[in-house]
Protein backbone atom coordinates (compact mmCIF):
# COMPACT_ATOMS: atom_id res chain seq x y z
CA UNK A 1 0.00 0.00 0.00
CA UNK A 2 1.30 3.45 -0.90
CA UNK A 3 1.57 5.81 2.07
CA UNK A 4 -1.00 8.30 0.74
CA UNK A 5 -3.56 5.50 0.32
CA UNK A 6 -3.73 4.79 4.04
CA UNK A 7 -6.64 6.20 5.99
CA UNK A 8 -5.83 9.52 7.61
CA UNK A 9 -5.19 9.31 11.35
CA UNK A 10 -7.36 12.43 11.72
CA UNK A 11 -10.28 10.65 10.12
CA UNK A 12 -10.37 13.12 7.21
CA UNK A 13 -10.69 11.45 3.84
CA UNK A 14 -11.10 14.28 1.36
CA UNK A 15 -14.11 16.15 -0.03
CA UNK A 16 -17.10 14.12 1.03
CA UNK A 17 -15.60 11.36 3.15
CA UNK A 18 -16.16 10.62 6.77
CA UNK A 19 -14.98 14.05 7.86
CA UNK A 20 -13.00 14.86 10.98
CA UNK A 21 -13.13 12.66 14.06
CA UNK A 22 -16.17 13.16 16.24
CA UNK A 23 -15.46 15.90 18.74
CA UNK A 24 -12.78 17.54 16.56
CA UNK A 25 -14.69 20.69 15.65
CA UNK A 26 -13.49 22.49 12.56
CA UNK A 27 -14.88 25.74 11.27
CA UNK A 28 -14.44 26.54 7.59
CA UNK A 29 -13.54 30.20 7.16
CA UNK A 30 -13.18 30.24 3.36
CA UNK A 31 -13.13 27.71 0.53
CA UNK A 32 -11.99 28.10 -3.08
CA UNK A 33 -11.94 25.47 -5.83
CA UNK A 34 -9.96 25.53 -9.10
CA UNK A 35 -9.77 23.14 -12.03
CA UNK A 36 -6.38 22.80 -13.75
CA UNK A 37 -6.29 20.33 -16.62
CA UNK A 38 -7.66 17.08 -15.18
CA UNK A 39 -7.04 18.05 -11.55
CA UNK A 40 -9.33 19.79 -9.11
CA UNK A 41 -7.80 21.66 -6.18
CA UNK A 42 -9.81 22.69 -3.13
CA UNK A 43 -8.29 25.27 -0.80
CA UNK A 44 -10.04 25.40 2.58
CA UNK A 45 -9.00 27.83 5.31
CA UNK A 46 -10.14 26.24 8.53
CA UNK A 47 -9.89 26.69 12.26
CA UNK A 48 -10.07 24.22 15.11
CA UNK A 49 -9.11 24.38 18.80
CA UNK A 50 -5.43 23.95 17.84
CA UNK A 51 -5.45 26.97 15.46
CA UNK A 52 -5.95 27.97 11.85
CA UNK A 53 -4.67 26.03 8.88
CA UNK A 54 -4.98 25.75 5.12
CA UNK A 55 -6.03 22.36 3.79
CA UNK A 56 -5.23 21.83 0.09
CA UNK A 57 -6.87 18.79 -1.47
CA UNK A 58 -6.05 17.56 -4.96
CA UNK A 59 -8.59 15.33 -6.70
CA UNK A 60 -7.59 13.43 -9.84
CA UNK A 61 -10.30 11.09 -11.10
CA UNK A 62 -11.49 10.34 -7.57
CA UNK A 63 -8.04 9.90 -6.05
CA UNK A 64 -7.45 12.52 -3.34
CA UNK A 65 -4.29 13.77 -1.70
CA UNK A 66 -4.25 16.44 0.98
CA UNK A 67 -1.65 18.67 2.59
CA UNK A 68 -2.21 20.92 5.57
CA UNK A 69 -0.24 24.10 6.20
CA UNK A 70 -0.54 25.65 9.66
CA UNK A 71 -1.46 29.36 9.46
CA UNK A 72 1.88 30.56 10.91
CA UNK A 73 3.60 29.02 7.84
CA UNK A 74 1.31 30.51 5.18
CA UNK A 75 3.47 33.58 4.53
CA UNK A 76 6.59 31.41 3.97
CA UNK A 77 4.53 29.03 1.81
CA UNK A 78 3.30 31.97 -0.30
CA UNK A 79 6.84 33.31 -0.66
CA UNK A 80 8.07 30.00 -2.06
CA UNK A 81 5.07 29.70 -4.41
CA UNK A 82 5.70 33.26 -5.66
CA UNK A 83 9.35 32.37 -6.33
CA UNK A 84 8.31 29.24 -8.25
CA UNK A 85 5.81 31.22 -10.35
CA UNK A 86 8.48 33.83 -11.15
CA UNK A 87 11.04 31.17 -12.13
CA UNK A 88 8.48 29.35 -14.28
CA UNK A 89 7.56 32.59 -16.10
CA UNK A 90 11.22 33.46 -16.69
CA UNK A 91 12.29 30.01 -17.90
CA UNK A 92 11.16 28.78 -21.31
CA UNK A 93 9.32 25.46 -21.27
CA UNK A 94 11.21 22.51 -22.77
CA UNK A 95 9.33 20.70 -25.49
Amino acid sequence: MISNERPSPSGYSGFGGTGPKPGASEETLKTEKIQIERKTFVFALKENPRGRFLRITEDVSGRRDTIIIPAPGLEDFKKIIDEMVKTSAESPAKE
